[in-house]
């Protein structure tokens, strides 16, 4: 039974010490941080409208495309992750493919790009 408690001692050092951290962080932050808010700072603010208007007011759609635009190229750029921690033993087949992934999604980059799906006017 001892031991058992031995081994989990450490993670329990760990726990209260990163507690402490984010404690003394927020409470930094509360004590030294310049706190002026103002009308526009309070104002709820989601989607590029009023949080509280009309429902049927019609809005822009480019909110919505820009975040399904990062969400693809995002989940797409995290298989480089995995790739570069393999590349020694994938040997030059893993590199080529991954090239040939990386060109896909270059061109796909720059076909939404050259369509404006990325310009905010």
């Amino acid at each position: 039974m001892q031991s058992v408690l031995g081994d989990y001692l450490p993670v329990l050092i760990f726990g209260i010490i990163s507690v402490g951290i984010a404690a003394a962080m927020l409470g930094s932050s509360l004590l030294f941080g310049h706190q002026k808010p103002y009308a526009e700072k309070l104002s709820a603010y989601e989607c590029g409208f009023e949080a509280f208007d009309d429902a049927r007011r019609r809005f822009d759609v480019r909110f919505y495309l820009v975040s399904i635009l990062f969400i693809i190229f995002d989940l797409e750029v995290a298989f480089l992750f995995p790739w570069a921690v393999s590349l020694s033993r994938i040997g030059l087949a893993g590199f080529l493919s991954m090239m040939v992934f990386l060109g896909v999604l270059g061109i796909g980059f720059i076909y939404e790009w050259r369509k404006g799906a990325l310009d905010w006017d």
